[in-house]
């Protein structure tokens, strides 16, 4: 397992919720469950408890092409990169407005909001 962080916090306070891997998690791991990218902030090892970032965060990630500022982006577990496709990839959050990345590879910063309640978004309620 590569020691490379997928993401790295920039800022903020994530939402923490517990979580006991199957497998050791290094810091700064992507852990997809269901349809939900968590984050892992340390190390995690196998069968103890630990925690992962449920939302709240800001993250430095790698863009998998272009991506502009206040776009919806996309976890992509398979190359561990940020994403304008939704598909497959599961929903992370939004790119910060003093962020944007003009090709793959480029590292882009991006707010952790994987579950987005828009019920009554608008309706003056």
């Amino acid at each position: 397992m590569s020691t490379t962080p997928q993401v790295k916090l920039a800022h903020g306070n994530p939402l923490m919720v517990d979580y006991t891997p199957e497998a050791a998690v290094n810091a700064g791991t992507v852990v997809v469950i269901g349809d939900i990218p968590f984050v892992s902030h340390n190390a995690i090892a196998a069968d103890e408890l630990g925690a992962l970032a449920a939302g709240g965060g800001v993250y430095d990630g790698t863009a998998d092409g272009a991506l502009d500022p206040g776009e919806r982006v996309f976890w992509d577990d398979t190359n561990n990169k940020f994403s304008a496709t939704a598909g497959a990839n599961k929903s992370f959050g939004f790119v910060v407005p003093d962020s944007e990345a003009d090709e793959d590879g480029d590292t882009v910063r991006v707010v952790h909001s994987p579950g987005i309640a828009l019920a009554g978004a608008g309706s003056g309620s």
